[in-house]
This record gives C-alpha cells, sequence and structure tokens, in this order.
C-alpha cells in the first residue's frame, strides 16, 4: 500500500505545487448528496492521499462539470467515460466499467427495444449531458429527434417523472439499483439490457489545465490503484462481490 505523498517522495508522483479542483455528480452509489457518500468520493479520498497533493473536491451537475473541463477551469472529475468530442478537450484514467439498461414502465408495452418501432408515444427521461453505451446513444438520439426526450439535471427527477407517467422510461446503470427499491419503483418497472459491451468509466482529467506528462503520472496512480486491489475494496463496499468483479475487472481501452 503506497503511503501519503510515497508517489511524490519517490520523484514520480504528479506535481503537487499547486491546489487541484475535482468535481463529484450526485448519482446514486456513485456519490449520494444526502448522505455524503458514495464510490466517487472513496476513489477521491483514495487519489488525494496518494498523490499527496491538495484537491478541492465539489459538487455540481454533469453538465457543468464538461464545460469546466473544456475550458480549463476544472482539474479533474470521476466516473467519466470518452467519445470523439470529448477526447477533443479530455483524458481519462480508467478505473472500472459497466453496462446501460433501459428502465421502462409496465404499462408501456415495452418489453424489448424492437418495441420502440411501433410506439411514438414513449416518452425516455436522461440527464443531461450524459452519454452511455453506442445502442443507448442511438435510442435517445433517435427519441430527441422526435421531441420524446425530457432532460434533467439528476436522478431524483427522473424516478418522479416515471412515478407520475410523465415519462414511460429512463436509462440507469448498476448505481441506481438502490433507488428502484426506496423509491417503490421496481414493482411496476420492467428493465431492459442493452446488448452493448461494458463501457469503461474513469479519472477525466482536463487537458487545458494538465499537460501530457501530469496527465500521465495521474493515470499511474489510478492504475496502481487497480492493481492492488483498492479499487475492487472500495467497489465492494457498495456492491456484492460478484457484481463488483464484472466492474472492476476489464480490460481498458489503449
Amino acid at each position: 500500500m503506497c503511503c501519503v505523498g510515497c508517489a511524490v517522495a519517490a520523484g514520480t508522483g504528479p506535481d503537487c505545487s499547486r491546489p487541484f479542483t475535482l468535481a463529484l455528480h450526485d448519482h446514486g452509489l456513485l456519490y449520494s448528496a444526502d448522505t455524503d457518500t458514495g464510490i466517487d468520493k472513496d476513489f477521491a479520498e483514495e487519489l488525494t492521499r496518494r498523490s499527496g497533493c491538495q484537491i478541492g473536491v465539489s459538487v455540481m451537475s454533469r453538465a457543468r462539470i464538461w464545460q469546466l473541463i473544456e475550458s480549463g477551469a476544472l482539474d479533474f472529475s470521476l466516473s467519466g467515460i470518452a467519445n470523439t468530442e470529448r477526447n477533443q478537450y479530455a483524458s481519462f484514467a480508467w478505473y472500472f466499467s459497466n453496462k446501460y439498461y433501459l428502465l421502462v414502465r409496465n404499462d408501456a408495452g415495452i418489453r424489448k427495444l424492437s418495441d420502440f418501432e411501433h410506439t411514438d408515444s414513449f416518452q425516455l427521461g436522461v440527464i443531461r449531458s450524459f452519454r452511455y453505451s453506442d445502442s443507448a446513444n442511438r435510442l435517445v438520439d433517435k427519441l430527441a429527434s422526435e421531441n420524446r426526450v425530457t432532460q434533467a439535471g439528476a436522478l431524483d427527477p427522473l424516478y418522479q417523472a416515471l412515478i407520475l407517467r410523465r415519462i414511460q422510461g429512463m436509462i440507469m446503470e448498476p448505481f441506481d439499483y438502490p433507488a428502484l427499491d426506496e423509491k417503490n419503483i421496481r414493482s411496476v418497472t420492467t428493465i431492459i439490457e442493452f446488448n452493448d459491451p461494458a463501457v469503461p468509466h474513469g479519472l477525466i482529467m482536463s487537458k487545458k489545465a494538465l499537460s501530457p506528462a501530469e496527465q500521465a503520472k495521474w493515470r499511474a496512480l489510478v492504475d496502481q490503484m487497480r492493481a492492488d486491489g483498492t479499487v475492487r475494496r472500495i467497489f465492494e463496499k457498495y456492491f456484492k462481490h460478484d457484481l463488483a468483479d464484472s466492474m472492476v475487472d476489464f480490460q481498458p481501452p489503449p
């Protein structure tokens, strides 16, 4: 286990000559603002400990996070996924991978993805600035082009809209499972799996704020956390062993 600041002491760690900023977003088991707990908070604390750097942590919407990462006004965020646009201004250090699911009301008449071809009344709820797996993104984009997508800044408004039948479905991840029971949603919904591979998620680093050499140092810290079992231990605090395994055992993209 790495000691506090040991990477810096060894001369291989990040440059800690200035304070850094990292933003969390409120998203189920990743981070709950209500309880101030979650996977990403634990991850941020361990990243701070290992780097020996001062990292100021705040909470903001995902849309705002991406804006600030792009401008260079925010150094880091967590559990981000890449796409062509984001790769222009952000780089990533991967630490888990997961699949996406479609949560639909039982009374919506949707039992499989192809059922969307036969219904024109389905309204989908999504979090603003979120992207998902390939099939999920195609569905979102298709429905958005037909004005059938409702956007919200967080999950709770979408759960409420689902209960009130203002939307008939939403895209979810394993981090959202506990809310289905807490909000009495499970009994009125069905989960449909997208036939996509799991999508890597990682530490988001602003290319404007961090040089390529410094990005590589932070990526090395994340890789170390994966290699020594720290990431697995964090996930096992929140998930059963098998699900945690499926999320942390993956081949990161090149």
